[in-house]
């Protein structure tokens, strides 16, 4: 199946329409590998069932990042078509689900009689305030590697591309260095409904990161070999802006109103 695209000059070049089953492996990957597992491992008790959906979820998100990267340097160009307005209505309905988590939350922590509920561990402070700051120095890295793909500079978009993804692989290193310390001093998702809603919102974050850093994996080895899908370069931007904005209202609402 193809599409004809007019060009400025009035002619037309045939592009292939970009059809892949590999953002799907990496979805289905994602299910399996983290609200599986979780579920499995801290609401059911289940350290087997947890590994045995840990050991699907993750080589298929490495599977699907590969073959995604590998159709993107191998394929024939692309049309940008609908992946911008597309990556928009799935940001709204990304949004829907995060407003149900903290709505939930809300009606918690609003109907209870004392907060935080007994069993909560101080949470720390000044952790999220690094974390917060680096996904905002990431917005502004990638919103630079844009530009520069906008002038045509490929190694300037490469640079901060590069940026942008080690500050976010940061991130995901500060997040799981914080649940770490905090499941040592013995606060988990079962030791009240603060613990449950806090692991959820976090990790649900955590995995919107974890997806963001494979979109731009999809674009680094591409654009290294010389080929750099606009389509996904904008829409992937779009994306890593929305995980900023919503961790300003994990931020203020899991870790200082309590």
């Amino acid at each position: 199946m193809s599409e004809h695209v007019a060009t400025a000059h009035g002619h037309e070049h045939e592009h292939a329409e970009e059809v892949s089953i590999w953002p799907a492996v990496i979805s289905i990957g994602i299910l399996f590998a983290v609200p599986f597992a979780f579920a499995f491992q801290f609401v059911y008790h289940n350290g087997l069932y947890a590994a045995l959906c840990l050991g699907l979820g993750v080589p298929m998100i490495v599977m699907g990042i590969i073959g995604w990267t590998r159709e993107a340097i191998g394929g024939v160009p692309v049309a940008e078509g609908l992946a911008p307005p597309a990556m928009g209505w799935f940001i709204v309905a990304e949004a829907l689900i995060f407003l149900s988590f903290f709505a939930t939350y809300w009606v918690l922590r609003l109907g209870a009689p004392v907060w935080p509920p007994e069993g909560t561990v101080e949470l720390p402070k000044v952790m999220p305030l690094v974390m917060t700051a680096v996904l905002v120095a990431s917005s502004f890295t990638i919103h630079f590697a844009e530009g520069r793909l906008a002038q045509g500079d490929r190694s300037g978009f490469l640079r901060w591309l590069l940026l942008t993804m080690l500050l976010g692989f940061g991130f995901i290193g500060m997040s799981a260095y914080e649940w770490n310390h905090l499941l040592h001093e013995g606060f988990t998702p079962a030791s009240n409904v603060f613990g449950t809603m806090f692991y959820t919102i976090t990790g649900f974050h955590g995995a919107h990161v974890i997806v963001g850093l494979g979109i731009f994996l999809t674009m680094l080895f591409p654009a290294l070999r010389g080929r750099i899908n606009e389509g996904l370069v904008k829409s992937g931007s779009l994306y890593w802006h929305f995980v900023d904005i919503i961790w300003f209202f994990v931020v203020s609402q899991v870790y200082f109103w309590v």
